[in-house]
């Protein structure tokens, strides 16, 4: 997703975390934005439009897991990435239950997040290349049987 610059939102009560992971992003082509609470994430959310969403799993104010549903609600096709430093199945289970796209380990390798991002857009765009191709498809085949309807009632 080469062609505009991907908007990704860090959301970590980790000023050190939001810093380091703005920083790599940026130096990877992207524009960011911290977040330092899940107030914060959602009140952001729903002025600006996000495609990548980072999200620490224990924020001061709400669990990352339901912080993933209310995300959803405000912006459906933003890409979901949990980073946690607890790892656990558990954890694991339920961000993928909430809606996440992938599960990131603490330390985050950046090369690896990059890597990740990279393919979640990738894998997105391919969705809503499909979706359209569908909905042409759709149109076309309508426009086909109406012409076609038209033509024999004449």
């Amino acid at each position: 997703m080469k062609d505009k610059k991907a908007r990704v939102i860090v959301v970590d009560d980790d000023l050190g975390i939001c810093s380091t992971m703005s920083l790599f992003l940026r130096l990877s082509g992207y524009d960011v934005d911290v977040a330092n609470t899940g107030k914060e994430a959602v009140e952001k959310s729903k002025t600006e439009i996000y495609d990548v969403a980072l999200l620490d799993i224990r924020l001061p104010d709400i669990e990352g897991t339901k912080l993933l549903a209310l995300l959803r609600e405000t912006t459906p096709k933003m890409i979901k990435i949990m980073v946690t430093g607890f790892p656990a199945f558990e954890n694991a289970v339920e961000a993928l239950k909430f809606g996440a796209d992938d599960y990131i380990l603490k330390p985050v390798d950046p090369e690896e997040l990059v890597k990740v991002i990279e393919k979640k857009l990738e894998e997105r765009k391919e969705t809503e290349t499909i979706t359209e191709d569908k909905i042409r498809g759709f149109i076309e085949t309508r426009a086909t049987k109406l012409l076609e309807d038209v033509r024999a009632e004449t």
